[in-house]
């Protein structure tokens, strides 16, 4: 994306669409195709799981996540709408 670029989603909604499509992606995986580092969705992924909108559930060493598409978004004016409603 070139400077001076926007877009509607932020990473979290970006990671969030990502891992609903694909929920066994690794990390890596998933911040190669957000276009954002590792640590980044690492900590994306720790703050959307403790918000309740997905669940990490293991698969030997690698990770399955749940989406919890019933959870409310969570800006005042978009409360009125699951976070399923946009993915």
């Amino acid at each position: 994306m070139k400077k001076g670029e926007w877009t509607f989603l932020t990473n979290h909604g970006r990671v969030l669409a990502y891992i609903a499509k694909n929920p066994e992606r690794t990390t890596q995986e998933i911040a190669q195709e957000a276009g954002i580092t590792l640590r980044a969705v690492q900590k994306i992924i720790a703050e959307l799981e403790a918000g309740g909108y997905l669940a990490r559930r293991k698969l030997g060493r690698r990770n399955r996540y749940v989406i919890h598409p019933e959870i409310p978004m969570r800006h005042r004016l978009e409360q009125d709408h699951a976070v399923g409603d946009i993915l």
